[in-house]
């Protein structure tokens, strides 16, 4: 009954959009009786908008207090004080003619008499263009959703999109730039330049509690060459590096498999084969979406603490401690899908992570230790927001372990006030010997000797100021300052000078999937060397969400 009920509704909605006065959007009420049916109606004369005004209204009347076959909204209205059109008539008619066609099919015909059959007939008749069209949309429906259910792929995958897109350049001479002494070299190489980058994430669940997510992603900010960062190859420096500058060629590619999984309500657990990153194990500790690509600061090094810029593929625990104090323990080998030498999960480079962070009503705090060790040829110890040395402080060609320590945390002042900062220092140390190039801090680089055991110290830290909804609700205005990551000793070479990067931004909320944030930042110092010109970057960010 409910099914043949529901069949002549729908067969009447299809009818009356274009002349179905839309109820007001501020009204509470109407969303949910635009979307559930309820009471089933016994007499046209119920429908407050419908005047009686010819045989049929009256013929059909008489059928719906007999038979009991229209279903309509709860205040009994089809919204609108006209009268009923013929194909809104004709629906209510096919509702009465499925009622009585069931009533018949279940051997209860002693029920219709025939009177009602024959009004039943020549109603048939005088609509029987508008019941063969109501029909015949039906038909195509129901051929369109059988064709949605029999192509789609799967009834919990779920598809979440962010598309960025950025105009940015930046001013002053690169670092080293000297076109008196160097002719070849422009002493400002950067030109305004337009980009994206576009990520497509599937997020599925099996259980309603798990969580599996395969990323799709494209690019052009990278160097088609190399892969490298085109501003940072323009700038000579990773320190005016924007947040999303990575990939080249807007080539479609897999850079992210994790699968989320808990086994009690205190313990979970994180898995994946590649592009599993610290932030995919832990949090960065950071007032929402400040640390977000698209929506937060659209600088590299002033987005999050550089010590959860590493990882891999591998597996990582989240442990409950209390309700507020969560531990994360994690390992991501750096090529766990290579089988050849110094490659694969336990045999190359790899990062270890230790998390403990307090989560407050207003704010949050955390202490993470982190080991790691890099091959000769992947060395990037700073994950690109520092110096050069300090990226790689006994040249990229060396085998280098490091341990980190950092601290990181934010705190909620008010609804429109939060500040949030990190700090780390890195330990590092040599694991080979021989001759290697290490950059002197002027673009260039100098050959020397490096013993294995040789050890270099880096140190970072930052501290910045947001102020959520100011402005309109969903913008963001907010301030950085920072001290990229920096060789302070070392016994091979340690950076001469200290670099600074002060950083505004403002994000603005067009609506709840597209927002636009001009930023700006300058780095004094840059590649810690003050014989360098300062670097001024500017963006213009686009970000859609879906």
């Amino acid at each position: 009954m409910l099914k043949i009920v529901f069949h002549s509704f729908f067969l009447l909605f299809l009818a009356i959009p274009a002349v179905w006065a839309a109820p007001p959007e501020d009204d509470p009420n109407a969303a949910d009786a635009n979307r559930s049916l309820q009471g089933q109606v016994t007499s046209v004369s119920q429908f407050s908008d419908v005047q009686p005004t010819d045989w049929a209204f009256g013929a059909l009347q008489s059928l719906v207090e007999r038979y009991g076959c229209i279903a309509g909204y709860p205040n009994s209205t089809y919204r609108g004080n006209r009268a009923l059109t013929r194909y809104e008539f004709a629906a209510g008619l096919n509702a009465c003619l499925d009622r009585i066609n069931e009533l018949i099919s279940t051997a209860t015909s002693d029920l219709v008499n025939k009177q009602d059959l024959a009004v039943l007939q020549k109603l048939q008749q005088d609509f029987a263009t508008e019941l063969t069209t109501l029909r015949g949309r039906v038909d195509t429906v129901e051929a369109h959703t059988a064709t949605l259910e029999a192509q789609q792929f799967s009834t919990t995958t779920r598809l979440n999109a962010q598309i960025i897109t950025a105009i940015s350049d930046t001013f002053g001479n690169r670092v080293g730039g000297d076109a008196s002494s160097n002719p070849k070299r422009e002493r400002d190489e950067s030109r305004i330049y337009f980009a994206n980058r576009g990520r497509l994430n599937f997020e599925s669940s099996f259980t309603g509690k798990d969580l599996l997510r395969v990323r799709l992603e494209f690019g052009n900010f990278g160097n088609s060459t190399n892969g490298a960062s085109q501003i940072a190859a323009a700038t000579g420096t990773g320190m005016t590096r924007l947040n999303f500058d990575y990939d080249s060629n807007d080539t479609l590619f897999v850079p992210h498999i994790r699968y989320y999984f808990p086994v009690s309500d205190s313990l979970n657990f994180v898995v994946g084969p590649t592009g599993i990153g610290y932030t995919d194990i832990s949090t960065t500790v950071t007032p929402p979406t400040i640390a977000d690509d698209g929506n937060g600061v659209p600088s590299l090094f002033g987005s999050y603490s550089p010590l959860f810029r590493r990882g891999g593929g591998g597996a990582a625990a989240n442990l409950n401690i209390t309700k507020d104090l969560v531990l994360t323990l994690g390992y991501l080998a750096s090529t766990p899908n290579t089988p050849s030498g110094s490659n694969g999960l336990f045999d190359g480079g790899y990062n270890a992570l230790a998390h403990l962070a307090y989560y407050g009503k207003e704010g949050a705090i955390g202490v993470a230790y982190s080991h790691g060790y890099s091959p000769g040829g992947v060395v990037d110890l700073a994950a690109g927001t520092g110096s050069t040395l300090s990226n790689a402080p006994f040249g990229n060609n060396i085998a280098t372990s490091n341990d980190i320590v950092g601290a990181q945390g934010f705190y909620r002042f008010s609804p429109n006030f939060q500040i949030h900062g990190w700090g780390g220092y890195i330990w590092a140390n040599a694991k080979s010997s021989g001759l290697s190039d290490i950059s002197n801090g002027r673009g260039g680089t100098d050959s020397l000797f490096v013993n294995s055991g040789d050890n270099a110290n880096v140190w970072f830290g930052a501290i910045g100021m947001s102020f959520p909804d100011v402005g309109g609700k969903g913008n963001l205005p907010g301030i950085l300052f920072g001290i990229p990551p920096r060789v302070s000793n070392s016994d091979v070479r340690q950076d001469r000078d200290t670099a600074y990067h002060i950083e505004a931004f403002y994000r603005y909320r067009l609506n709840d999937n597209i927002s636009v944030t001009p930023g700006f930042w300058v780095i004094l110092n840059p590649e810690n060397d003050n014989r360098n010109d300062p670097q001024y970057v500017g963006v213009l960010r686009t970000t859609f969400d879906f």
